[in-house]
């Protein structure tokens, strides 16, 4: 007698990640959202093992104001370039642009809005280049005649 062989069963097929960038001065971040159990990842890091208690507050401040999405969607934040509160901004806009795009509604993004415009609109300053006849953007050696 042979063996029947088993035909091994589909895989349920996982739902590719939303992602979002955020921005500010040299910092990038990229945030994924997808549906889970509200956990939030900073470099595969939670986002309760962040030391600076400051950081912590404006990373997640986004999700504060929408507690029922955020409770419903697991977030990951790769963040690099800049400095620590360049990239705590970053991932700050990442997250709130990873919200209202999961939500789909523009009740969310009224709200952010209302609360905080620099949540959804990135700081487009940079750092103006340095000049030739200076020692920095703006300024210019000084002349001394005696």
């Amino acid at each position: 007698m042979v063996a029947a062989k088993k035909k091994p069963k589909p895989k349920k097929k996982e739902e590719a990640p939303m992602v979002f960038r955020g921005k500010r001065k040299e910092s990038v971040a990229r945030a994924s959202i997808r549906k889970g159990k509200g956990v939030v990842r900073i470099n595969s890091q939670l986002l309760s093992s962040i030391d600076n208690k400051y950081v912590r507050e404006i990373i997640s401040e986004p999700l504060r104001l929408a507690p029922e999405i955020a409770s419903q969607v697991d977030i990951s934040v790769n963040v690099y370039g800049g400095g620590q509160m360049g990239q705590a901004q970053a991932c700050r806009v990442a997250i709130a642009h990873a919200l209202v795009g999961f939500s789909g509604g523009s009740a969310l993004k009224e709200k952010m809005l209302s609360y905080d415009r620099s949540l959804l609109a990135e700081d487009s300053r940079r750092v103006e280049p340095k000049k030739y006849k200076g020692p920095k953007a703006r300024a210019r050696f000084q002349k001394s005649y005696r």
